[in-house]
This record gives C-alpha cells, sequence and structure tokens, in this order.
C-alpha cells in the first residue's frame, strides 16, 4: 500500500479513537495522555497525506513543532476565547497549558516517527523478488535451438 493511502486510512482511525477517548473515556491521566499521543498521530498522518515525499524525520519534526506550538499558545488565552466562540475548535486547539503535554508530544512523535521509518526501510530493502516486475518490451523469448 502506498505512503498516501495508508496514512489516509490510519488517520480516520486515529481520529475515530481520538473522538471516542475524548467523548466516551472519563476525564483521567490515562485519557488525557492518550489523547495528547492521538493528536501527535493524527498532525503527522495528515502531513503524509499532503506530503507523502517527506522524509520520516521530517515529517516527525513538523507534527511535534505543530503540537508543541499549539500548546504554547494556550498560554495566550486564544483557544479558550476561539472555544467559547466556536466550542469544535477546542479539539484542535485545547484550552489549558499543561507541560506534561510537551513531554507527551515528544515521545508520541518519536514513536510514529520511528515507526514510519522502519516501515520506510522496510520497503526501501525489499528484495526485487518480492515486488512484481512489469513484462520488458526488449525481451525476446527463450526460442529452442536447432
Amino acid at each position: 500500500m502506498r505512503r498516501r493511502v495508508r496514512a489516509g486510512v490510519l488517520l480516520v482511525i486515529v481520529v475515530i479513537v481520538g473522538l471516542v477517548v475524548h467523548g466516551v473515556l472519563p476525564e483521567s491521566a490515562f485519557a488525557e495522555i492518550a489523547g495528547d499521543a492521538l493528536y501527535v498521530g493524527a498532525a503527522y498522518l495528515a502531513l503524509v497525506v499532503v506530503l507523502p515525499r517527506l522524509r520520516p524525520w521530517i515529517v516527525g519534526s513538523i507534527a511535534l513543532a505543530w503540537a508543541a506550538g499549539v500548546e504554547l499558545l494556550q498560554l495566550t488565552g486564544v483557544p479558550q476565547q476561539v472555544g467559547a466562540v466556536f466550542p469544535p475548535a477546542v479539539l484542535l486547539l485545547g484550552t489549558a497549558f499543561d507541560a506534561r503535554d510537551l513531554i507527551v508530544y515528544i515521545v508520541a512523535a518519536v514513536v510514529v516517527t520511528a515507526i514510519d521509518g522502519l516501515w520506510a526501510r522496510r520497503a526501501a530493502t525489499a528484495t526485487p523478488d518480492q515486488a512484481p516486475r512489469a513484462p520488458s518490451l526488449d525481451a525476446t523469448p527463450d526460442l529452442p535451438e536447432t
């Protein structure tokens, strides 16, 4: 499966799981940490859908910068004001700064980047026998000798 398609499918799954975590699980440290990790995963996967040729470490860096930037934006009070006007924005911008979130973002970005990097390495090292070959137009059939 191509990287963009795989990322798109995984993005849908991550968003659904994130909405379940946000809407169904009781408020707890586990739910908050899971939500933070899923947030970084969703940012990573969205970037891969839009820019599938970027190397995993670049995508991971951008996803981490995005998540950390949004977390730091919460120190300004802007996300709370936006959330008061448009409540669904809270899902994207959050509400209150928590330094623990920054640690979770770092760990999640490292994990998702490592998984994508290993997947890319695995695909790159596939032997030619594992990949289907298109017939060559220059090939001549083997004819019996007479």
